[in-house]
């Protein structure tokens, strides 16, 4: 049954307000006082629930309600120490920024020439400058940059597929992470996706017949569009059949309409594995429009890039809901940056590729030297399988180095580490806490060993 009297014991607002935690921070009072209504109510539900609650004073909630607003006010997202392997970690931000990228972006967050020409002082375009260099590192006609690759093909498709809607091949119906999936994207704009082929095996017929307006899910309608996604987060073995780009090109010039491909990764090659392929030849191949992320593979920052037939990227630029999708002057500085990196001989100077490039030996002499600072045993250094990730280069991963946490709770341990400053974030695998350091920069090692090592003391 509820505590009645309890209820008769909360505190008044107006007396929270007026408490000395809150009056000493100097919130905003409307802010303030949405904040420990928000706290009352959650007192007040638990008790109505027959729940045992500690009932405070009106200085002891006052002072609680100042703690959320501390913490609501602190910097995020927080930086964090990856040592869990994975390179492009979506869930830590994916690529890591070079430092020319940061510099560039922290310049263009104060007053800068997005959309100026400084030469005749009249107004110009946020991407005038940065479109011709795109094009020739991409060996593309034209190029248009929208807030990330989800984007890209939802500008694409909405552009290019109307009035008769995209052909997408049962087999490349991908999901990504948080449950989205490349179709149901296609066609948030409203325009229709036609489903062809099987999961496992689709032919080149199946793709014509669409065109036709034929087949159960064309609905007698002809498509204006063909859509290839690359499954870049998943592999099928077996009796499996796609039709490859270079015929679905032939067959979308006979038919004079776009073929547009979703690769995702925006591999531009630059000393990665092989096995992805690359923007370049994706158009090599005949691809009219390319869709891809600046921040896997390329080694950026959040981007969609949209890249290709000087025709048909003109089209979706001039489409009113690229306004909405077009990127801030921050992104476009980090994504000149990274392109800066990719136009120089030899292999990028950006973090990506030289986490990629490390060598174990290397990464095996921090390993002891970090378990020698803490009086480890030689068992804690370990040999580990690092991956890209990020949804790209599937299965694809490589020896790495890295440390076993002694503890006898490791999911306790990991999460102390997770909430401490710098929070680090490692794997568990097999019962063991592992921190792998190829994604971890060697300038945190001295950070890593004192995090480490107040576990010991604690």
């Amino acid at each position: 049954m509820p505590d009645r009297s309890a209820l008769a014991r909360l505190p008044k607002v107006d007396a929270v307000l007026d408490a000395e935690p809150l009056c000493a921070a100097r919130w905003r009072r409307p802010l303030a006082r949405r904040v420990v209504q928000r706290a009352l109510a959650d007192l007040r539900s638990a008790v109505l629930d027959g729940k045992s609650v500690d009932i405070p004073d009106a200085a002891g909630l006052a002072a609680t309600a100042a703690a959320t607003l501390e913490s609501w006010v602190q910097p995020r997202p927080l930086r964090v120490i990856n040592a869990t392997g994975v390179i492009l970690h979506t869930n830590l931000g994916r690529a890591p920024l070079s430092r020319a990228s940061i510099d560039a972006m922290a310049d263009a967050a104060r007053y800068c020439d997005l959309e100026v020409v400084l030469g005749s002082g009249k107004r110009g375009s946020r991407f005038a400058w940065l479109r011709p260099f795109l094009c020739a590192v991409m060996g593309a006609q034209d190029v248009h940059v929208v807030n990330n690759n989800a984007a890209a093909l939802l500008l694409a498709c909405t552009v290019l597929g109307t009035p008769g809607g995209v052909v997408l091949s049962r087999g490349q119906m991908v999901e990504i992470g948080d449950s989205f999936r490349v179709a149901t994207m296609a066609g948030a704009g409203g325009v229709r996706v036609v489903a062809v082929g099987s999961t496992n095996r689709t032919h080149l017929r199946d793709y014509a017949q669409a065109l036709d307006g034929e087949g159960p899910d064309a609905e007698g309608v002809a498509a204006s569009a063909l859509l290839w996604c690359h499954q870049s987060n998943f592999t099928q073995n077996g009796y499996v059949k796609e039709v490859g780009l270079a015929e679905l090109s032939k067959l979308a010039k006979a038919r004079g309409i776009p073929l547009i491909a979703d690769l995702g990764s925006g591999s531009l090659g630059d000393g990665l594995p092989a096995i992805e392929p690359t923007i370049g030849e994706y158009l090599e191949q005949g691809v009219d429009v390319v869709l891809a992320s600046g921040d896997k593979l390329l080694g950026g920052p959040q981007a969609g890039i949209i890249a290709g037939t000087a025709e048909y990227v003109e089209r979706c630029r001039r489409f009113p809901m690229a306004r909405a999708l077009r990127p801030d002057k921050t992104t476009l500085a980090a994504l000149h940056a990274t392109f800066a990196a990719h136009a120089r001989e030899g292999v990028p100077d950006l973090p990506l590729h030289e986490m990629v490039a490390r060598d174990e030996a290397g990464l095996r002499a921090r390993a002891e030297a970090i378990r020698a600072e803490l009086g480890w045993d030689a068992s804690a250094v370990v040999t580990l399988q690092a991956a890209i990730g990020g949804g790209s280069l599937p299965g694809d991963t490589m020896d790495s180095v890295g440390l076993w946490v002694p503890c006898a709770k490791p999911a306790t341990t990991a999460r102390v580490l997770r909430l401490g400053s710098p929070p680090i974030v490692g794997r568990i695998e097999d019962e063991r806490l592992l921190l792998d350091l190829r994604t971890v920069e060697r300038d945190d090692d001295p950070r890593l060993i004192e995090a480490l090592a107040a576990l010991s003391d604690a």
